[in-house]
């Protein structure tokens, strides 16, 4: 009902500025403490992954809340989990605008964003801020000016800032928006180690990783994996650190 009442305003304006308004709105929502009322009760349906226990399977995914600043009022739409991010270690403003085009007719969008992102420093202190106690999701890129060989450095830092604020951390390497870094995947397995060390800063207290790979099928078999895509490469984390619980995303 609420949707309907929006549409037309929505509709009205600049995809990308009806996705800020909409923040912006379900934000102001939030602290007016109208937004829990506003959404739906979801009932429990706990589902155990990773070894998180996540109290429905419906979660939100990384890129609608790139700088991780509206984690308590998407919280209280009753997803299941949240991923936020994609975060890069410096500012970057992504790809230039027009950078986001409906679909109607198939009720979907484009997303041409790039890496656009407020800098990990600014989307540590958003995660310090948040009160959401959740299931949360941390997904890390690298800066569009990095060059590959130095991509590691890139996450690593990411991962050290982000490490004691996520329930699991997503190692992206898929965007096909940032220039090059699909590149990474054929680089070799070994790139991937970045997302199996422990930050230094949290000693014995693993948290999952989730490497967000190409669908490039060419790819993926070259790198052995199978059709599926997932499970070869979690096994052979797994192999590495087995206590550390581990998955595989592979996206477009």
């Amino acid at each position: 009902m609420l949707y309907a009442l929006a549409r037309p305003l929505l509709f009205a304006l600049d995809p990308e500025n009806a996705h800020l308004l909409t923040l912006k709105l379900a934000e102001a929502a939030r602290r007016a403490h109208v937004l829990g009322w506003a959404a739906r009760p979801v009932p429990p349906q706990p589902v155990r992954a990773m070894g998180l226990e996540f109290p429905n399977p419906v979660g939100l995914a990384a890129g609608l809340d790139k700088d991780a600043a509206h984690i308590d009022a998407l919280a209280a739409l009753g997803f299941g989990f949240l991923e936020v991010g994609t975060v890069t270690p410096r500012p970057q403003p992504g790809n230039p605008r027009p950078r986001l085009f409906r679909l109607p007719r198939a009720r979907a969008l484009i997303n041409r964003f790039g890496f656009n992102s407020a800098g990990v420093e600014a989307f540590a202190a958003n995660l310090a801020r948040a009160r959401y106690r959740g299931i949360l999701g941390v997904n890390i890129g690298k800066n569009f000016d990095t060059p590959l060989e130095r991509a590691a450095d890139d996450y690593a830092l990411c991962l050290e800032r982000v490490y004691g604020a996520a329930s699991y951390v997503t190692v992206n390497v898929s965007s096909p928006n940032t220039q090059g870094l699909r590149g990474l995947a054929a680089l070799g397995f070994g790139f991937l180690e970045v997302g199996t060390v422990t930050p230094r800063a949290q000693p014995g207290n693993p948290r999952p990783r989730l490497f967000r790979l190409t669908e490039q099928r060419a790819l993926i078999n070259r790198l052995g994996f199978n059709n599926a895509g997932m499970e070869p490469l979690a096994a052979r984390l797994r192999a590495q650190r087995p206590a550390l619980p581990i998955g595989v995303n592979i996206g477009k």
